[in-house]
């Protein structure tokens, strides 16, 4: 946007949670202005430790978004990049 005025937008995040048995599994999507974003985080309980799904919520989706983070920077790299050249 040029002129420095102001801009607002939502964007929308979709997060799916599925535990079974002792693994977690978070599955991301985004849709940025076109682009699609997905991935997968998973965390695995071990059979010994107790039984606190929310800690393998979180481990799967705190992964499930580093990777959608990595996603975004290498298409924001790219197109900086084709800008630069």
């Amino acid at each position: 946007m040029q002129g420095g005025g102001a801009m607002s937008e939502h964007i929308s995040l979709e997060l799916d949670i599925h535990e079974e048995g002792e693994e977690t599994t978070a599955h991301a999507r985004l849709d940025l202005h076109g682009d699609h974003f997905e991935s997968y985080g998973k965390a695995r309980r071990n059979p010994s430790d107790p039984d606190m799904p929310l800690i393998g919520e979180e481990l799967a989706v705190a992964r499930a978004l580093a990777s959608i983070a990595a996603q975004v920077m290498e298409t924001a790299r790219g197109r900086i990049h084709q800008f630069l050249v």
